[in-house]
């Protein structure tokens, strides 16, 4: 198998008052082939990334991988958040994180809570993202079709269909998207990618090598 580099760090973000604490892994040798930002939920951190394999399955997939540990969750706990949780966060937010790791362009793996912060993103700076993953994310309502319609950053829709709420809601409304595709995780719930990393990981590394 690949040899794989991890290291840990920590990125200023304009008021945010602290730093945000961020696990990175990539190819131990040679150049990565993407850059991809995990996002996460509220009740986790980028430690879920670690944990479950998401940092070294992408790692040995040829790409640089950052885990953030978003604003007030987290090894961030003292950073202050740029918006209420379920309020949309200013677009600037996560342009300045992916410029000041020169991630861009990126791919940005956004579940559940961290929707207020990468739809924002993705609707103002399409330019800086190479692909999105949302998995259940919030604030999907906050957009119209219209507002979805005109995104073309490639997309895959990822959710359990146990997910009966916030699963279904951000699909109806994300379907909107004018380049996606959906994969549905049998038999889990949310976040869908704890039932299942295997599935998981394979339809991530599958949508990665399309780009």
């Amino acid at each position: 198998m690949a040899a794989v580099k991890m290291t840990e760090g920590s990125v200023q973000v304009e008021g945010c008052k602290a730093p945000l604490f961020y696990r990175q892994s990539g190819p131990a040798s040679g150049d990565a082939k993407l850059s991809v930002l995990l996002l996460h939920g509220i009740r986790f951190s980028s430690e879920n990334w670690l944990n479950i394999g998401t940092l070294e399955t992408l790692a040995k997939a040829g790409c640089r991988a950052v885990a953030i540990d978003l604003p007030g969750l987290g090894q961030s706990k003292s950073a202050q958040a740029p918006a209420a949780v379920g309020e949309l966060a200013p677009a600037g937010f996560l342009k300045e994180v992916c410029e000041q790791l020169s991630l861009t362009p990126v791919v940005v793996v956004s579940p559940s809570l961290s929707g207020m912060y990468s739809l924002p993103f993705l609707m103002q700076h399409p330019s800086l993202i190479r692909g999105y993953v949302p998995v259940a994310p919030i604030c999907t309502e906050k957009f119209t079709a219209e507002q979805y319609q005109s995104v073309k950053v490639p997309a895959l829709i990822v959710y359990g269909d146990q997910d009966a709420q916030l699963g279904e809601v951000s699909l109806r409304n994300l379907s909107s998207l004018s380049n996606h595709k959906v994969v549905v995780m049998k038999g889990a719930g949310h976040p869908c990618y704890l039932d299942d990393p295997d599935t998981w990981h394979k339809a991530l590394t599958d949508f990665l090598s399309s780009l």
